[in-house]
């Protein structure tokens, strides 16, 4: 399993990320805090918030997935 961190700072941050996470055919989650959720859902992306460290977990390989994860990675 793979984890990344990432951190978005508006709606089309979101938008790109979420669609990009579409296009997969494996399953990604984010992890906030103690709150797991679909990263391929819009909404639940966004309900966690602007601003916040999130951990993006992941079983696969898509090189725009990852190409979309390096834009918004934590150092």
């Amino acid at each position: 399993m793979v984890e990344k961190k990432v951190q978005f700072s508006n709606t089309e941050e979101i938008e790109e990320f979420v669609k990009t996470a579409g296009q997969c055919d494996f399953d990604i989650d984010i992890l906030y805090q103690h709150v797991y959720i679909d990263a391929k859902s819009f909404l639940g992306v966004l309900g966690l918030g602007l601003y916040k460290e999130l951990t993006v977990k992941y079983v696969g390989q898509n090189a725009k997935f990852e190409k979309v994860l390096r834009n918004y990675a934590v150092a």
